[in-house]
């Protein structure tokens, strides 16, 4: 029964989401963490009669880091590329040329078997997806966001000239990207804009951090972190940062808030706590993928449980709820 529960869920993932099409080259990347994923992604997708191949590479030691030269090439040949990987490679350069080469890009990350049963994946996508472009709307018309919470964040971000990304779990043109299960609306401040304090009180999904036990505060100026305070989970932080020597691991890359109703609480799910409707989160370390101009070595998402959201003074979101749908 659960094989024919997984293959429902994978057939969501190759027809509602990627929008496969009969003759279309179809390239599946995992390696051997999230490899039986991949076989039934892989299985769904030939379902549609595409031409598919499917590689699998060694997990990546962090998310944001680049995929192996071959995977990166067989990547630029390929009309739709699905990555059911431990490791994100959202926000790597081969993910960057393959979008410009019109591949259009699906990311699983750290996905299970029991994802592809029950869970976010069974969102109305189709549904949401008009919400989820009016807040890129949103976010690209502002100058400037506001974001506080009941646990004492306060943090202003520039926004101007920049444009909103909508990733509706739907990615069915060119060139196109989604994130499953995310629904998510972000948006790469303006370099050297964001200020004040962030109290993340949800999940880091990356760097084995999961959902928070103790928050984690950081303090930013002028576009970087300048202090991360809290339990193990900011030691977790500051130890990665440490090993390297780059600025640009602490750069304020990205704000984006998720949207799928399916995703209630944050659990521990890569993909669910990333979509968890209501969070605000902040990426830290690479925005080239997103609009902005900052490529750094590793890259993670924090989330904020209750945050509200204003826009040039328009509140589109209050303790977690979205005040225009």
């Amino acid at each position: 029964m659960n094989s024919v529960q997984e293959m429902k869920g994978a057939s969501i993932v190759v027809e509602t989401c990627a929008a496969i099409e009969p003759g279309e080259d179809v390239l599946v990347v995992s390696d051997w963490q999230v490899a039986n994923v991949a076989e039934r992604v892989t299985a769904a997708a030939k379902e549609r009669d595409a031409n598919v191949s499917m590689i699998l590479m060694d997990p990546r030691k962090y998310d944001g880091n680049e995929p192996e030269e071959t995977v990166a090439a067989a990547m630029m040949e390929a009309d739709v590329i699905i990555t059911p990987v431990h490791r994100s490679i959202t926000h790597s350069s081969a993910v960057a040329r393959a979008k410009e080469q019109g591949a259009r890009v699906i990311s699983m990350v750290k996905f299970t078997s029991e994802q592809l049963i029950r869970g976010g994946l069974y969102a109305d996508y189709r549904g949401m997806r008009p919400h989820c472009e009016e807040m890129a709307r949103k976010f690209s018309q502002a100058s400037e966001a506001r974001i506080t919470s009941p646990q004492g964040t306060d943090v202003t971000v520039g926004l101007e000239d920049r444009d909103g990304n909508a990733h509706p779990g739907i990615a069915d043109e060119p060139g196109e990207f989604t994130a499953l299960v995310h629904i998510e609306s972000n948006i790469a401040p303006v370099e050297g804009t964001t200020d004040g304090t962030v109290i993340f009180d949800g999940a880091i999904p990356n760097l084995d951090i999961g959902v928070l036990e103790t928050p984690v505060e950081m303090e930013i100026e002028d576009g970087a972190v300048t202090s991360v305070e809290g339990g193990r989970e900011a030691e977790r932080i500051a130890n990665v940062w440490a090993e390297h020597d780059d600025p640009a691991v602490y750069n304020i890359a990205q704000l984006a808030v998720g949207m799928n109703p399916e995703c209630p609480e944050f659990n521990g799910w890569f993909s669910n706590d990333h979509g968890r409707y209501g969070n605000v989160h902040f990426g830290i370390g690479t925005s080239s993928n997103l609009g902005g101009t900052t490529r750094a070595p590793v890259h993670f998402d924090a989330m904020m449980a209750e945050p509200t959201l204003e826009l040039d003074g328009e509140i589109v979101l209050t303790d977690g709820e979205f005040t225009f749908f």
